[in-house]
């Protein structure tokens, strides 16, 4: 249905009209309480990076999560963002032109179509990864690029299992801005993470309407939770 963002034309025509404004805009919920630089430095966090990591970012727009990544990894390390709209990617540019990082390669594609380079150290996900309708496809995808034992992160926003699920409707409606709809929310990344990852974690925040989810690519010893090797 038209306007409930589930295909990437209406995404990428979205964030086409966003860009300029993206981070700016994106602040304004602040005023509401939604914390977003925290949900993003917790989910950094759980990568559990070092010095010299190779890491992906799907969905990495203006660059929000750089410097985050960027302090962990170092010079010697190399960060990947990919995202689906340009006009976005423009301004990831620009940020990694001001700070100097030389470490840093941009893509423009979406995540279904990215094809993740081998063995990366970390591949992280925040608030964009809902909108890929495919998103269970590229979970898997990235997994099986994980280095043994490292990890795959996504934050990002779903509809609450508690009384406030009676106002989604109305609450998708503060974030249609960013081309969430009921439809995209109702979507369950985390359940993915759980399919094809080990040692998976998952944790609410915001009265439940953001979730931190986190899995680990397993060993070469140990077989895979979707039983595929």
């Amino acid at each position: 249905m038209p306007g409930d963002f589930t295909t990437r034309k209406e995404v990428a025509e979205i964030y086409r009209k966003r860009a300029r404004l993206y981070d700016i805009s994106a602040n304004l919920y602040y005023l509401i309480g939604f914390r977003e630089q925290h949900y993003r430095r917790r989910a950094v966090a759980r990568l559990d990076l070092r010095p010299g990591d190779t890491v992906v970012e799907i969905g990495c727009g203006t660059g929000l999560n750089f410097h985050l990544i960027e302090s962990c990894i170092g010079a010697g390390g190399h960060l990947v963002g990919v995202d689906l709209s340009p006009e976005m990617l423009a301004r990831a540019r620009s940020r990694v032109h001001r700070r100097g990082w030389r470490n840093v390669e941009l893509i423009a594609a979406s995540a279904a179509e990215y094809e993740f380079p081998p063995r990366v150290d970390g591949i992280l996900s925040t608030f964009a990864l809902t909108l890929e309708p495919d998103y269970d496809a590229v979970v898997a995808r990235g997994t099986r690029s994980l280095a043994p034992g490292r990890r795959w992160v996504i934050a990002d926003l779903r509809v609450p299992r508690n009384r406030l699920r009676h106002l989604a409707p109305l609450l998708v409606w503060l974030v249609r801005l960013f081309a969430v709809s009921l439809k995209v929310a109702e979507r369950r990344p985390w359940d993915s993470l759980a399919r094809h990852l080990t040692g998976t974690t998952y944790e609410e925040t915001y009265l439940g309407v953001v979730y931190i989810a986190s899995g680990r690519a397993p060993d070469a010893t140990q077989p895979r939770p979707d039983g595929k090797v």
